[in-house]
């Protein structure tokens, strides 16, 4: 069994929900009292927030890079960034370290594509839905991408921020990103990517009318198949 890597803490709430995935998976895949083989680095959010809303990203990626590093010190075999939006820095990151980085924006293409979808709506941080480093890695793998009007975009931004990385779920929140959704599938849009890794404590399957891709749960569940690949 490989050591996953959880460069995590963006915020905890989500790194929490990856610990319990990738144990729960693992699991299921060996059975008994087996459990994820896996070190976590997480970070202070307050400072990389902080370095996201200034702009300053370089310094961001400073951050994830000395706990990339020090992930691979600890005996990781591969690298998981437990957050859609610091996969604007997922290429520095990568290039610091000698153990391969599993892209998040990757294995959810991969789950889109095999459901045979080509148009998805994509939900996230405003830098996520906004900037092309996410968009354009979906749109990499022959995806068409969708995300909502400006009023959509200032709903799910601040649902993120104010309530969801504080671990509060709001039924008032999930009605108005359920609004948001029908409005993407209104568009075209053939399912939806959960583009955020705190969204699955809001939305789930039952909250939309078109498949939902919760990339917080496929990530852990790529993360698995590869710890695994030599091990079964």
């Amino acid at each position: 069994m490989r050591t996953i890597g959880l460069l995590g803490g963006m915020s905890w709430e989500s790194t929490a929900e990856y610990y319990r995935l990738l144990n729960e998976l693992t699991r299921e895949r060996l059975g008994g009292l087996h459990s994820s083989r896996c070190v976590l680095y997480s970070v202070d959010f307050a400072e990389i927030e902080r370095l996201q809303v200034e702009g300053r990203w370089d310094e961001a990626a400073d951050v994830l890079v000395q706990a990339a590093k020090a992930l691979e010190s600890a005996g990781a075999d591969t690298l998981l960034i437990c957050t859609n939006t610091m996969h604007k820095v997922a290429d520095q990151v990568a290039a610091a370290v000698g153990i391969p980085l599993l892209h998040l924006a990757d294995t959810t293409a991969e789950a889109v594509r095999a459901k045979g979808l080509h148009r998805v709506g994509l939900l996230g941080t405003a830098f996520t839905m906004e900037q092309d480093f996410y968009r354009g890695r979906l749109a990499s793998h022959g995806l068409d991408v969708l995300v909502p009007d400006a009023a959509g975009r200032d709903t799910v931004h601040r649902v993120i921020y104010d309530e969801l990385c504080r671990g509060i779920v709001r039924e008032e929140s999930r009605a108005a990103f359920m609004a948001v959704i029908g409005d993407l599938v209104a568009a075209g849009a053939e399912g939806v990517v959960l583009g955020c890794t705190e969204i699955e404590l809001l939305i789930g399957p039952e909250h939309s009318p078109v498949p939902v891709f919760p990339t917080t749960r496929l990530h852990a569940e790529a993360a698995v198949r590869h710890a695994l690949g030599h091990s079964e």
